[in-house]
């Protein structure tokens, strides 16, 4: 079975201001097109493809660098497009927001720690909230179309929230202020999306 590009769940101009129409046309359409079919080539004649993307990553040493970053790419997108909404914004609330706290401290940490992992990561790659390896939520990044899914990760566990840092993610709009970028994300993460992956990974 082939991968797929989904269609986005909400209108392709539904994130502006804050992520604009032109930003999200190139970046779902194009770019993450390239992933899976990229992703759909490097995977053809391997055991990969009859393996769920999932296990692909877990194994991912295993197979080619293609596999890896149009993987991974597939992934992470797949994950970043769910986790965004025009209803989005705020803070997360019940169990979610019980673990932030124990986690972090407070909402307000959490987010100085995302964004000063998006805003340092050097080059290409993501922020990440994850389910770490002990069930406990933790914030790391990755280069690259990495993520702690796979393998080679130095932090692995089950993402939940993850944060593109590619320039194609907010170039057009916020140039080189990454940190303005990382900033005005959070008025459209939804997190209730959030709280549903982080219930899925504790189990």
């Amino acid at each position: 079975m082939a991968f797929e590009l989904e269609a986005l769940p909400y209108a392709i101009d539904a994130l502006e201001p804050h992520i604009d129409k032109e930003t999200m046309e190139i970046h779902h359409d194009r770019h993450h097109q390239a992933y899976v079919d990229n992703l759909n080539k490097a995977i053809a004649g391997t055991d990969a493809e009859n393996a769920s993307l999932e296990d692909i990553l877990k194994n991912v040493s295993k197979y080619s660098a293609a596999v890896r970053n149009n993987g991974g790419g597939h992934y992470n997108h797949k994950l970043f497009w769910s986790i965004l909404s025009p209803n989005g914004g705020g803070e997360p609330k019940g169990e979610l927001a019980e673990a932030i706290n124990a986690a972090f401290g407070s909402f307000a940490e959490l987010k100085t720690q995302l964004q000063n992992a998006g805003a340092t990561r050097f080059g290409s790659g993501w922020a990440w909230l994850i389910v770490d390896e002990s069930g406990k939520l933790a914030v790391t990044s990755t280069p690259n179309q990495d993520n702690p899914l796979m393998d080679v990760a130095e932090v692995k566990g089950t993402p939940i929230l993850g944060i593109d840092v590619w320039e194609h993610a907010y170039y057009l709009k916020y140039q080189n202020k990454r940190p303005a970028y990382l900033e005005a994300i959070f008025n459209v993460i939804d997190w209730d999306a959030v709280a549903a992956n982080y219930a899925a990974a504790k189990k």
